[in-house]
């Protein structure tokens, strides 16, 4: 099981943001708490179950062993990614 983070890092509020997500949700949670990233900072949405992470965050992710995937490089990976952080933020997998 792995926990990822991607490349795609959206402008918003002054920081660049990637997404954290994982093979399972209990991953996810994981991964966020060994970051310090609070539970409330989890969304749940129809874009897939994921935190977003800022470019500090993200290389943090990565030393802790999170995968970098590229939007850009590792395509049939990102989706596949997202289609499981879609179907968890859905209930569909644990």
């Amino acid at each position: 099981m792995t926990v990822y983070v991607d490349d795609a890092v959206h402008a918003w509020r002054g920081e660049r943001w990637a997404h954290l997500m994982a093979d399972t949700l209990e991953e996810l949670h994981a991964m966020a708490a060994r970051l310090g990233i609070p539970r409330r900072a989890f969304q749940n949405k129809s874009s897939g179950a994921h935190y977003d992470v800022t470019t500090a965050l993200r290389a943090q992710a990565i030393a802790l062993g999170a995968v970098a995937i590229s939007r850009h490089h590792d395509r049939a990976q990102v989706k596949a990614v997202i289609a499981r952080a879609k179907a968890q933020g859905n209930g569909e997998a644990p």
